[in-house]
């Protein structure tokens, strides 16, 4: 079948995508010394941002994205999790610390950023966008219309990025949060997700038409699949939850520690 070799080669995608890795070309390249002075050229940043660039297209570019636009439930949740959980961080990663203060120094911008990358609003904010996305009367209008379901992707990866930051910022100006308060905030943001897991994993119809009437590329039934990409989201975001909250108190226990020794006589 055509869906497992359809890669997307539509200038709005790929032109997108050569645009951003010109801008951070520039960024880091020329517009370094006036953005930072003295500032070495960030070899490591710049590899994981361009591997940022190569998974988004592998999400939204390659036969992933015919999958789960027209066939399995459980392959658009891949795609998702891959933006959220995937590229979003590649991008903080590829991201040197003077851009992103050069960025907030930028009018408006920071004012902006402070007001998303509260915990609490950035928590609430990412679960909200998430569950919006998936009613089932917005979903299924959105597979049937490309330029929204770009939107859908786009408004996925800024969130993802809002969701973030109080766990990755790089920045000086508006650093992430110590480890104990990331603790509470995985928790917080993780209970706020589970409404729309247990809504998938949980409800006794297809909640959308489209995966219901699809051809069926696996053996799977259509409720299978939505319990499948249930699944996913849950027990993915689960392991990856767990895994910061681990990272977090780890590094708390090794703060704590390095306070004790210096403060020891």
């Amino acid at each position: 079948m055509i869906v497992w070799t359809h890669w997307h080669n539509e200038p709005l995608l790929i032109g997108t995508l050569v645009a951003v890795a010109w801008a951070y070309a520039l960024a880091i390249g020329p517009w370094r010394f006036r953005l930072m002075p003295g500032a070495a050229f960030p070899r490591r940043e710049s590899c994981w941002f361009a591997a940022a660039l190569v998974l988004f297209y592998g999400a939204v570019g390659s036969p992933l994205d015919q999958l789960g636009e027209r066939f399995l439930f459980s392959a658009h949740m891949v795609q998702h999790m891959v933006i959220i959980y995937g590229v979003a961080p590649l991008v903080y990663a590829g991201t040197p610390l003077w851009l992103v203060d050069a960025l907030l120094h930028v009018r408006g911008v920071r004012s902006v950023v402070r007001i998303f990358n509260r915990p609490v609003v950035a928590g609430v904010m990412f679960a909200f966008v998430l569950s919006l996305w998936h009613v089932p009367a917005a979903y299924d209008y959105v597979l049937r219309h490309r330029l929204l379901h770009v939107v859908q992707h786009l408004t996925f990866f800024a969130f993802a990025l809002v969701w973030w930051w109080p766990l990755l910022s790089r920045s000086s100006v508006l650093p992430r949060l110590p480890p104990g308060p990331q603790i509470l905030y995985l928790v917080g943001s993780g209970a706020l997700q589970m409404p729309l897991i247990a809504f998938f994993a949980f409800s006794r119809t297809v909640l959308y038409p489209t995966y219901e009437f699809a051809p069926r590329l696996l053996d799977l039934t259509p409720r299978d699949d939505q319990i499948l990409g249930g699944a996913l989201m849950g027990v993915g975001g689960t392991f990856i939850t767990l895994g910061l909250i681990a990272a977090a108190f780890f590094r708390w226990s090794r703060q704590s520690s390095a306070v004790g020794a210096t403060s020891s006589p």
